[in-house]
C-alpha cells in the first residue's frame, strides 16, 4: 500500500480526484479556502494500491494556540466545513482495503503529533460506509435532507410540502422573481442580506462569514448564487456549489422586510429545476444547526421524503495527550476532566 499526504497545491490532490466520485468539498481551493479562514493546515490523506483508492482532506490545527501553557507541540485535525469526508474508488469499495486504509490513515496522523481527529462524512458519497469500515469507525450523529433529482420534475415536486406549494404560488403573484448569477456579481448585496440573517437570528459566530471569504468562494469554479428578487431589492439568495452530479446549498438568507413572503422557499424550488435542468443527480439540503432535528431541518424536511445518516468520525489518536489537554481545559474552566469530557461535543477540550 502506497501512502501519500498531500498538500493543496500538489497536482497529486486533482490527479487523485479525477479518479474518485467526489463534492465540492473535496477541491483542493475549497480546502485550502477553509484553512485560512481556520488559521490551519491544510492536506489530504492518500492510501493506494492498484487501483483501490482512500482519500480524506482535513486541516491540522495548532492546539497551543488554544492553550499556550503547553510545553511541546500537540495538534488536532478537522474536516473543512461542508461533507468532505471519505472517498472510496469503486475497486477499493471493500471491507479489507477500508480497514487498511483507516489503520494507515491513524498511523500516519499520529507519526505527526495530531491528538485527536473529527471527521464529517458525505451523506451520499458515503452511504454504505458502515458496512465497508470496521466498527466503531463512525458516530450516527443526524439526518440530512437529500432530493433525488432523477425522477420527473412532477414526480420530485409530489414530495414537495403543500404549504410551500403555496408559498411559491403566493410568492409569484407578489411579484418575486429568480437569477442566476455568479456570486462576484452580487458579492456586496449578499454579504449585507447574509449578514443581516445571521444578526436576525442571533446566529453563531462560527457562521459569520467574511466578505473575503465569499469574495474567495466566488472564484472558485463551480460557485453560483440563486437570487430572488422584488422588483429592485434583493429579498432572499443562496450560495450552492456544484460538483460532479452533486448540488449542495451552502449559505444564505432573507432580508428581513420579506419574511412574510419566504422567499426562501422560492429559492429552493428554483435551485431543484435548475440542478435537474443541469444533468445533476442529487441536491443535498444537509440538517439541522449543529444536526439538530430544529425549525431549519424541518424546512428543509418539506422539500424532499429522502433523508440519508450524517456520519461522523472521531478519534483519538494520542489517549496520553488527549487527556492533557482535556486537564487543561478543565483548568481553564474551573472544572473537572470528568466534566469535560461529558460534553458530546468532539474533540471535549475544544467545547
Amino acid at each position: 500500500m502506497l501512502i501519500e499526504t498531500l498538500s493543496t497545491d500538489d497536482s497529486r490532490w486533482l490527479e487523485v480526484l479525477r479518479h474518485l466520485r467526489h463534492d465540492f468539498h473535496h477541491q483542493p481551493l475549497f480546502v485550502q479556502l477553509e484553512a485560512v479562514r481556520m488559521n490551519a493546515t491544510p492536506e489530504a490523506f492518500v492510501a493506494s494500491d492498484g487501483e483501490q483508492l482512500f482519500f480524506v482532506p482535513y486541516l491540522v490545527r495548532q492546539c497551543n494556540q488554544l492553550f499556550p501553557e503547553l510545553k511541546f507541540p500537540i495538534c488536532d485535525a478537522v474536516s473543512p466545513y461542508g461533507y468532505p469526508g471519505f472517498l472510496l474508488s469503486d475497486s477499493g469499495r471493500n471491507p479489507e482495503f477500508a480497514a487498511k486504509s483507516i489503520a494507515a490513515f491513524k498511523e500516519t496522523l499520529a507519526s505527526r503529533a495530531i491528538c485527536a481527529v473529527f471527521l464529517r462524512m458525505n451523506p451520499i458519497l458515503g452511504e454504505d460506509y458502515e458496512t465497508l469500515f470496521p466498527s466503531g469507525t463512525f458516530h450516527d450523529s443526524s439526518q440530512t435532507v437529500v432530493v433525488d433529482l432523477e425522477p420527473s420534475e412532477e414526480q420530485i415536486l409530489k414530495q414537495v410540502r403543500r404549504a410551500f406549494h403555496q408559498t411559491y404560488r403566493k410568492g409569484k403573484a407578489f411579484g418575486l422573481t429568480v437569477r442566476f448569477v455568479g456570486l462576484e456579481e452580487e458579492l456586496d448585496s449578499f454579504v449585507e442580506l447574509y449578514r443581516q440573517t445571521m444578526d436576525r437570528v442571533q446566529a453563531n459566530e462560527a457562521y459569520y462569514f467574511d466578505r473575503s471569504y465569499f469574495a474567495n468562494l466566488a472564484r472558485i469554479p463551480g460557485v453560483q448564487l440563486c437570487v430572488i428578487d422584488h422588483g429592485s431589492t434583493m429579498a432572499a439568495a443562496c450560495v450552492f456549489l456544484e460538483c460532479d452530479g452533486i448540488v449542495n446549498t451552502h449559505l444564505g438568507g432573507t432580508r428581513t422586510e420579506f419574511l412574510a413572503q419566504s422567499p426562501f422557499t422560492t429559492v429552493i424550488f428554483e435551485v431543484m429545476r435548475w440542478a435537474k435542468s443541469r444533468g445533476n443527480r442529487w441536491l443535498q439540503l444537509g440538517g439541522g444547526v449543529g444536526g439538530r432535528e430544529d425549525s431549519v431541518f424541518h424546512f428543509k424536511a418539506g422539500f424532499s421524503d429522502k433523508r440519508i445518516p450524517f456520519l461522523t468520525s472521531r478519534f483519538v489518536i494520542n489517549c496520553d495527550r488527549y487527556k492533557h489537554l482535556v486537564s487543561l481545559a478543565a483548568n481553564a474552566k474551573i472544572s473537572t476532566p470528568e466534566a469535560v469530557l461529558s460534553s458530546s461535543f468532539f474533540p471535549a477540550y475544544r467545547s
